[in-house]
């Protein structure tokens, strides 16, 4: 059929020959793009007909070409930009995997249900344990069996110091052995071994734990309330961890907490229940109405730093938003001190009979920068609690200076001497420190040296 005047015949052929539109088909399907550029893919792929690319036999696009227009687009799709970006994805893969962990934050760890439901059962027994209906004998009655220090070790290495703190508690002494109680919380994935001696079988069932997260205030809690149940006869509770030390003998610590008295008195009442004891009464999502009991002796302080005028208590009470803490933490009443204390089983009581601050401080941070609740919750707990019944200062010496990561400084072992031990005693307060942290663990060895001679001779 002849052609209509006027219009273009419509190009049908197989093969890229010139049409009346003076284009070509593989000129029309690639958009006028440059030969060129689709010639210097191909001799990348196809080496041998480099030569055919350069010196083109007339018409490259003639029939006798060895490529066809499939060849072209393959190559042009295989160099299309989603092609390379998958390609470049794949190739910086494993140095994404490599280099995250160090530059994202890490993740924070949550409280599941099933821990919180098993620390309140255990928080339960041991707050229902503590209390006695009128008329009853007390457990302790009027024996003249001695009060306890229980020994709270939170770690999540192995005990390095253990063979310093055998040396502390020396059980060879049959006297001393009724006077302490040892209790270990050991994070379950650090595969933390028992270094025997005084720590056998002294490992509590323990939850994962993380830094600067609400699982060290419930390990913590784990611990206390473990000790509380354990013993009636505890009646301070130490919490160090395994970069802790003793700088002075057991004899030393446990007359200068058991021989000072408190100098002002205590809100908190250490009498009898009026009424029996009810059911309702042991809930822990609401304050106590009862008293605790102490072993007999004087009301004691509690050695727990509280400070209120830290720069940086503002962002870490905005932490988990700006009126997240209210209305239960009003500002004014936020503090923040060291995690490492010595309690009273009143106070101990007081912690793990807690439910309205500890739901605020469980609550995840939007700033992990300024999140430390394991720092916060205790001190801001007991100075709203019994502010009179709180000394405000630590027996535990913690160097500040030159801290890296919010981490503070750490001993090695070239440090080490008499003379460090000596200085580390010396606090502000009208006692000396009891202990000092942090060392690193190679410490142990030089340690060990001056144990007999230094450290344990008062």
């Amino acid at each position: 059929m002849p052609p209509v005047p006027g219009k273009t015949r419509p190009c049908t052929r197989p093969r890229a020959r010139q049409c009346r539109t003076g284009k070509t088909r593989v000129d029309q399907e690639s958009n006028l793009r440059p030969f060129g550029q689709k010639s210097s893919l191909i001799s990348i792929l196809h080496p041998n007909h480099h030569h055919h690319l350069l010196n083109p036999p007339g018409n490259i696009l003639s029939t006798s070409s060895p490529y066809s227009d499939s060849d072209f687009h393959s190559v042009s799709d295989m160099f299309n930009a989603p092609f390379v970006l998958l390609f470049a994805l794949l190739l910086t893969l494993p140095l994404i995997i490599l280099f995250a962990p160090h530059i994202l934050p890490p993740k924070r760890l949550t409280i599941s249900i099933s821990d919180e439901s098993d620390d309140l059962a255990l928080f339960r027994r041991a707050v229902s344990s503590t209390r006695h209906r009128p008329g009853s004998v007390q457990r302790l009655g009027s024996t003249n069996a001695k009060p306890k220090i229980a020994f709270l070790f939170l770690t999540n290495t192995d005990l390095h110091f253990a063979p310093i703190w055998q040396l502390f508690f020396n059980p060879a002494k049959s006297s001393r052995r009724k006077l302490y109680n040892i209790y270990v919380h050991a994070d379950p994935d650090s595969d933390v071994k028992s270094p025997g001696g005084v720590f056998e079988n002294r490992f509590i069932p323990a939850k994962k734990t993380q830094r600067s997260s609400p699982t060290l205030i419930s390990a913590a809690r784990r611990l206390l309330a473990t000790a509380v149940l354990d013993d009636p006869l505890n009646s301070y509770f130490a919490l160090v961890s395994q970069n802790c030390i003793p700088l002075h003998s057991f004899s030393y610590v446990y007359n200068t907490l058991f021989q000072s008295q408190l100098p002002k008195p205590s809100r908190l009442s250490f009498t009898e229940p009026r009424r029996p004891s009810r059911l309702s009464d042991t809930k822990l999502n609401r304050p106590s109405r009862l008293s605790f009991n102490e072993p007999s002796g004087p009301s004691r302080l509690s050695y727990i730093e509280v400070l209120s005028e830290e720069p940086q208590l503002w962002d870490r009470y905005i932490a988990r938003g700006k009126n997240v803490m209210l209305p239960e933490i009003p500002f004014d009443k936020f503090r923040i001190g060291s995690q490492f204390y010595i309690l009273t089983r009143t106070h101990a009581l007081t912690v793990i009979n807690d439910r309205k601050l500890w739901k605020k401080f469980r609550l995840p941070c939007l700033n992990v920068d300024s999140c430390y609740p394991e720092e916060h919750y205790f001190p801001t707990l007991l100075s709203m609690e019994d502010p009179k019944g709180v000394s405000e200062y630590t027996l535990t010496n913690v160097n500040w200076t030159g801290s890296v990561d919010g981490h503070p400084y750490m001993y090695s072992p070239a440090e080490v001497s008499p003379e460090l031990i000596r200085r580390l005693r010396v606090s502000n307060s009208s006692f000396s420190y009891l202990f000092g942290r942090k060392f690193s663990p190679e410490c142990v060895v030089p340690l060990m040296r001056i144990a007999g001679k230094v450290i344990f001779r008062d």
